[in-house]
């Protein structure tokens, strides 16, 4: 799917891809048929959160082709922001990267994942053993340049990035021009997820979107700020964005 078919919407500044899972892989599968270069990162409240106010940020969002909207909050705030024409679906990365590994192992799409430690990534290994991972760099301590190094030699279809927002974003902005890939997601924390580690909360949960709370409930002490101060404000400046556009109309 070309990219100039792929509508958005701004949320704090940023221009949030309006995908669905189906037009989401169909611009990976393009890209990667097509020897294109796609760069993708996502947008959530805690990574919009960050992103407000913070200009340098927000240029270097500006420079990937695709942000994904990430979870409940995204989408009730689009919808919240622009009626009918917020965003279509609400996508999580955690549910979409499960449908991106059963279209990699079909293609036999090659990757790269880089982030988190080694523990974690060989059980990626383990958790999808018909994956195509041509090698795999702990994200804790590295060398850029043996990285970007690696990265050239194999020549990846997708590169799988989490170094935890804004650091991943701010890796790939200043990178992606220097190594061979396809297409390069950031994803955070997941890694986990491709790992089969990242504990989910009940399917209910999931369906109503509270499974923050789950994490919530399982980190508490280091996702406090994240959701007990980070969901309230996020809320408080969607709010303020909307009386903004109504303002912006009303002139």
């Amino acid at each position: 799917m070309p990219l100039k078919n792929i509508h958005f919407l701004e949320i704090f500044g940023i221009k949030v891809s309006k995908l669905t899972t189906d037009s989401f892989l169909k611009c990976i599968n393009d890209s990667i048929t097509g020897n294109k270069n796609l760069s993708v990162a996502y947008a959530n409240a805690d990574t919009l959160n960050k992103i407000y106010k913070n200009e340098s940020l927000k240029k270097i969002y500006d420079s990937f082709d695709l942000i994904h909207a990430d979870g409940i909050g995204i989408y009730l705030a689009s919808k919240f922001l622009y009626g009918k024409n917020g965003l279509e679906e609400r996508l999580t990365g955690s549910d979409f990267y499960i449908k991106l590994i059963n279209e990699s192992i079909k293609k036999n799409w090659s990757y790269f994942f880089f982030g988190h430690d080694y523990n974690t990534l060989s059980s990626v290994k383990d958790a999808y053993p018909r994956l195509n991972i041509s090698a795999l760099q702990e994200g804790y301590t590295f060398e850029n340049e043996k990285v970007v190094e690696i990265i050239n030699k194999k020549n990846p279809d997708i590169i799988i990035i989490g170094l935890s927002c804004p650091v991943q974003e701010m890796w790939i902005h200043e990178n992606k021009n220097r190594i061979n890939f396809k297409v390069i997601l950031a994803v955070g924390d997941g890694i986990g997820i491709f790992a089969n580690k990242k504990k989910r909360g009940p399917l209910l949960m999931r369906k109503i979107g509270l499974e923050w709370l789950t994490r919530y409930a399982l980190e508490p002490v280091s996702s406090f700020r994240k959701y007990i101060i980070g969901n309230p404000l996020f809320i408080y400046r969607v709010v303020k964005e909307k009386i903004h556009l109504h303002d912006k109309k009303a002139r």
